[in-house]
């Protein structure tokens, strides 16, 4: 079984408590995450993030076929970290934590998502030019998207 880890920080140039506010409504999921994913809630984005939580999502992920992704939000301190687990949908695994920390001028977001791909053996063969470039290219979205709605982070 291999497990595969995505890891991306970005610094932004708002308060700790802006980014928090922000990043843990689900409802801002559908922002940051490109139009041809389709990504729709169907459930759970209704009340501020907190454990136990169950949100329900519709994504399009590869050939515009729909598809049902379920989430779990197992962990949340306020204003430092939370995680997400898939509890159904594309992944064997999806387990995503979200980091946030002050640092001068801003704040820094850090997404560690550790992840299994379906399928097993055909699964890890399409891996490395199906599901970590479209990975990728999702975060970078994100990363670009974020700097468009609070602008660049300049060093102090």
């Amino acid at each position: 079984m291999k497990i595969y880890t995505l890891h991306t920080k970005q610094n932004l140039p708002i308060t700790l408590e802006q980014a928090w506010a922000f990043l843990s409504d689900p409802k801002n999921l559908k922002t940051i995450t490109p139009d041809y994913m389709g990504f729709k809630t169907l459930s759970g984005d209704d009340r501020p993030m907190f454990p136990g939580q169950i949100i329900q999502y519709i994504v399009t992920p590869v050939l515009g076929i729909p598809m049902k992704w379920v989430t779990e939000i197992t962990h949340v301190v306020d204003k430092h970290y939370f995680v997400d687990e898939q509890r159904f949908g594309p992944y064997a695994l999806w387990h995503h934590k979200h980091f946030l920390k002050e640092i001068p001028g801003g704040v820094e977001m850090e997404d560690i998502v550790d992840y299994k791909v379906p399928m097993g053996f055909i699964g890890q063969l399409v891996h490395p030019f199906l599901v970590k470039p479209k990975l990728k290219e999702i975060f970078d979205y994100r990363h670009k998207k974020l700097i468009e709605l609070f602008g660049e982070y300049k060093a102090q």
